[in-house]
């Protein structure tokens, strides 16, 4: 049996749901009673945040290429990072990773093309919608990406930091997101709208009838994990 290693602690709430979903995931494809194998290195959100905030991205990189080495050591098969935010480094992280990973964001990116949408809007921390890694990997594919005004991403990081990633979910928080994807729906014309935060789903997961689909990037990321675990 393969063994997953992840990254996790960016955030704590998200690495929670990740463990949870795997489980229940892998129990419903296996049904034998089994469970997956997992290792989960919890990092230090502050430090990483710190880092990518002062653009230190190459202190990023070595610091989760050395956490990704305990997950080698600690004998995982593969590796993935529980989190967009840090994938704004991804490509250099699994040339020097010595474990194959799974991204999160060419997995949304087969979800979005499986579904046939060509314009979808990006939510996610400010360091994902403002970021190159979702438009660099979708626009391979003719997808186009829409991301909300600069207000409105001020208004979505402060809630994921300051709320989401400490598993504050309030009811006026939903309501202010919601609004914002009735713009982009509206103004925008977009198409679906991808939950780039690990977060998001806590708080949009229960929304129907907004007449687009919302992809969740958790859900999607771990049936990609299941489906390594059972190849």
């Amino acid at each position: 049996m393969k063994t997953v290693g992840i990254i996790g602690g960016i955030g704590p709430e998200s690495t929670i749901e990740y463990y949870r979903l795997i489980i229940a995931s892998y129990r419903e494809r296996k049904q034998d009673r089994s469970y997956p194998q997992i290792v989960i290195n919890s990092i230090d959100l502050k430090r990483m945040l710190e880092l990518i905030g002062a653009n230190e991205l190459a202190q990023v990189t070595r610091y989760l290429v050395g956490e990704i080495h305990k997950l080698e050591k600690a004998g995982a098969d593969f590796g993935v990072l529980a989190s967009n935010t840090p994938h704004i480094v991804f490509d250099e992280i699994r040339r020097r990773s010595p474990i194959p990973l799974i991204s999160i964001v060419e997995a949304a990116c087969g979800a979005v093309k499986t579904l046939g949408l060509k314009r979808v809007g990006l939510f996610g921390t400010r360091f994902t919608m403002q970021g190159r890694f979702y438009p660099d990997v979708f626009s391979r594919e003719g997808i186009t990406l829409v991301v909300p005004g600069r207000d409105e991403q001020e208004y979505i990081h402060d809630k994921y930091m300051s709320e989401l990633v400490n598993g504050i979910i309030l009811p006026e928080t939903r309501e202010q997101l919601l609004a914002i994807v009735d713009r982009l729906e509206e103004q925008e014309k977009i198409q679906g709208l991808i939950l780039g935060g690990t977060e998001l789903p806590l708080i949009l997961k229960e929304v129907a009838n907004r007449g687009i689909p919302f992809l969740d990037t958790t859900g999607i990321h771990v049936k990609r994990i299941v489906e390594e675990l059972l190849a």
